[in-house]
C-alpha cells in the first residue's frame, strides 16, 4: 500500500466527524464505532509492517546471495573481498547520486513554491506588535548617541553667513570695472586677487 492505512482511517474518521452537526446516534454507539475503527487501523498498521519486512527480506535475498566461505583459499577470499568492496563502492556512488538529486529537487520545489506565492500575491508578513514610544525615544533609538533628547529641528539647520553677499554689492558701476580690467594690467590684477 502506498498510503499509510492508519492515516487513511484517521482521515475518514475526521470526514465523518465534520459531516455531523447533530449526534443522530447515541454517544455509546459513537464510542463503540471509534474503538472499532482504531482497532482496525492498528491491525492494518501491523499488517503493513509485516508486509514491508517480508518485502525487505525478499529483496535482500535476491540482491545479496548468502556467502559460502568454507573451503576457500586465501587468494579466493581476497578476490571475494575485492568484489564486495567494488559492490559497496558502486552502491555508495548510487546513494550519493540519489542524495544529490533529492537535494536538487527539494531546492527546485522550494523555488517553485516561492514563485507560486509571488504570483498569488500573498506574502507571509510577520506579526507586528504595537509599540508605544515617544518621538524623542524614537529619535534616540534611530540616531543613537547623536540625539540630544529634544525635538527642536531648527537647531540642527546650518546658518548662512551674510558677509559673502555684501562683497558682491560693493561694485556698483560695471563700466568703471571694465576700464580697470582692460589690458594686461587688469588681467594681472585678477590673478593677483585670486
Amino acid at each position: 500500500m502506498h498510503i499509510n492505512s492508519f492515516f487513511l482511517v484517521l482521515f475518514i474518521f475526521q470526514l465523518w466527524n465534520r459531516g455531523q452537526k447533530k449526534a443522530k446516534i447515541p454517544a455509546s454507539r459513537r464510542l463503540f464505532l471509534k474503538t472499532k475503527m482504531l482497532e482496525k487501523a492498528i491491525t492494518m498498521i501491523d499488517k503493513e509492517k509485516k508486509d514491508r519486512e517480508t518485502e525487505r527480506e525478499r529483496i535482500l535475498a535476491e540482491r545479496v546471495p548468502p556467502l559460502t566461505l568454507s573451503g576457500l583459499s586465501v587468494q579466493e577470499l581476497q578476490d571475494l573481498c575485492k568484489q564486495l568492496h567494488q559492490k559497496i563502492d558502486g552502491i555508495d556512488e548510487e546513494r550519493y547520486d540519489i542524495e544529490v538529486k533529492v537535494a536538487k529537487n527539494d531546492k527546485e520545489i522550494e523555488g517553485l513554491s516561492q514563485k507560486i506565492l509571488d504570483l498569488k500575491g500573498k506574502f507571509k508578513r510577520p506579526n507586528l506588535r504595537r509599540v508605544r514610544i515617544s518621538a524623542d525615544a524614537m529619535l534616540g533609538a534611530l540616531l543613537g548617541s547623536k540625539h540630544k533628547g529634544s525635538m527642536d529641528l531648527r537647531a540642527n539647520l546650518k546658518s548662512v553667513k551674510k558677509e559673502e553677499e555684501t562683497k558682491d554689492k560693493e561694485v556698483t558701476d560695471w563700466r568703471k570695472n571694465v576700464e580697470a580690467m582692460s589690458g594686461m594690467e587688469g588681467r594681472k590684477k585678477l590673478f593677483d586677487a585670486v
